[in-house]
Order: C-alpha cells, then sequence, then structure tokens
C-alpha cells in the first residue's frame, strides 16, 4: 500500500514538473513601436537580446516609483545585450511624457502607443505598471502586475543573458 502511494505521488511530482519544464513560453507579440523621436522598430527586431518592456503612465504613481530602478537596471544590463522599452499607454498626452523623461533622464527607449495596439497586444494590458520580461528567442519569460521584486529581476536578469540563442 506504502508502494502505491509513494508512486502515485511521484507520478504526480514528476508530472507537474514536467509540464514547467516542457510547456512552451508564449511568444512576445509582433508589434510595432514607435518611439518619442518618431522611430519605429518591430518586436522581431528584438531577437537576440533580453527585452524588458514596460507599460506606464505619467499619472501612474506607481510608475513613476520605479522608473529609477528600471533605469539602475538598464544601466547595470545594457552593455551585455538587454534592452528596456517603456511604453506609454495611450491616454498619456505625449508632451508630458517627453516632459517626464527629459526631466528624469531615463536612458532608454520610451515608445509612444497612441493607438492603444501595442498594449492590447501585449495580454490586453489596462493596469500600469506592467511589464514583460522576453528572452533572446523572443518569448515571454513573466510577467509582473506592479513592480518587479527587482533583487529576483536581477537574478532572473543574470540567467537570461549567460543563455546562448
Amino acid at each position: 500500500m506504502k508502494v502505491k502511494i509513494i508512486a502515485a505521488i511521484a507520478v504526480v511530482v514528476l508530472g507537474v514538473a514536467g509540464f514547467f519544464v516542457f510547456t512552451q513560453k508564449p511568444a512576445a507579440p509582433e508589434v510595432a513601436f514607435t518611439t518619442l523621436q518618431g522611430e519605429t522598430f518591430r518586436t522581431a527586431d528584438l531577437r537576440g537580446q533580453v527585452v524588458l518592456v514596460n507599460f506606464w503612465a505619467t499619472s501612474c504613481a506607481s510608475c513613476i516609483k520605479e522608473m529609477p530602478m528600471l533605469a539602475q537596471t538598464y544601466e547595470k544590463f545594457a552593455a551585455r545585450g538587454y534592452r528596456t522599452i517603456a511604453v506609454a499607454m495611450d491616454y498619456d498626452p505625449p508632451a508630458q511624457v517627453q516632459a517626464y523623461v527629459e526631466r528624469a533622464g531615463l536612458p532608454f527607449t520610451v515608445a509612444l502607443d497612441r493607438s492603444g495596439e501595442v498594449a492590447r497586444a501585449f495580454d490586453g494590458v489596462r493596469l500600469t505598471p506592467t511589464t514583460f520580461l522576453i528572452d533572446k528567442r523572443g518569448q515571454i519569460v513573466h510577467k509582473y502586475l506592479g513592480e518587479p521584486d527587482f533583487a529576483r529581476l536581477h537574478e532572473l536578469l543574470e540567467r537570461l543573458l549567460a543563455e546562448s540563442v
């Protein structure tokens, strides 16, 4: 009887572990980002880099609070193939976004989502901050609702940046 119970538990544990090991991560949606400077690039252009896509708004206190840590994270990992794209929500006035970016001296790419198309493609983002971490193969590794735990994010970035494509 004990052997059967132990065997059943082992099967369940191995099944759950296999699910997490062998489950395909979702691909990042194919969208066009338009920067504050009017430059456009696509998700496919980011392959081979580890990318953090952060949806934010100038009216979001939590977003503004996490920006210095996003900037520090970018500066720490950028030379190793890490990229941050801060996507301003469609309701955020472009002039207000530009003024904040200049005032805060953000070192990473800031994009405007004027039509809301990018947010819709990324799982229908409505709440800010919402952040997606994408690996070098273009797969979404993690979705953060609210401010990430930056120590854990940095650990994950170390692993992702060390992976080969």
